[in-house]
């Protein structure tokens, strides 16, 4: 595969993360399209799924912090989902602020088909390093996690020029090989 070889020799990680998070969303969202879920929903229902198995009932905040999206956007998934029968939103008895969200039945089994689906499709990605269960993919799992762990909130700076980095962050397509760069 030669043009994949062209592509990492010269780009520099972040480029390579960038790719990749999209290559796994396209392919996620292709997956799962036919179950009537996005790749965002699919994270969702999943990471949902798997919180109940461990007798966690998350709240719409919980289930933001867990999957790292912004509990703005988890909400509005939580209400397409809820309108398409998969999950039910409910207040908090204990804390009127907070949204209860469970699987309904048709949530569950879309679940777990989605689930199996997306599970095929990382085996296939990781296949170059031995599948799921190799070495290679695991040590790969952890230096992901390693990296999750990194703070990279970037602190407002008053005194920051006009371009394309003030006022937050350039697009992760900004980025430039090595033999690119100033």
């Amino acid at each position: 595969m030669s043009s994949a070889k062209s592509v990492s020799e010269n780009a520099t990680p972040g480029f390579l993360v960038w790719r990749l998070s999209t290559k796994w969303r396209v392919a996620v969202d292709r997956a799962v399209g036919p179950l009537g879920l996005t790749h965002a929903q699919y994270s969702l229902v999943a990471s949902l799924y798997g919180m109940h198995r461990a007798g966690e009932h998350p709240s719409q905040r919980r289930l933001a912090d867990h999957t790292g999206l912004e509990p703005l956007y988890v909400s509005k998934l939580a209400r397409s989902l809820e309108a398409a029968g998969l999950l039910d939103r409910t207040r908090d008895p204990a804390d009127p602020r907070a949204v209860r969200l469970t699987l309904t039945d048709d949530g569950r089994e879309i679940t777990l088909r989605a689930v199996s689906v997306v599970q095929d499709l990382l085996e296939r990605l990781l296949e170059p390093l031995g599948g799921l269960g190799g070495e290679r993919a695991r040590a790969f799992g952890h230096e992901l996690a390693v990296l999750l762990e990194v703070p990279l909130d970037v602190p407002l700076d008053p005194h920051a020029g006009a371009g394309p980095r003030s006022g937050g962050t350039s697009p992760p397509s900004a980025e430039v090989s090595p033999e690119e760069q100033p």
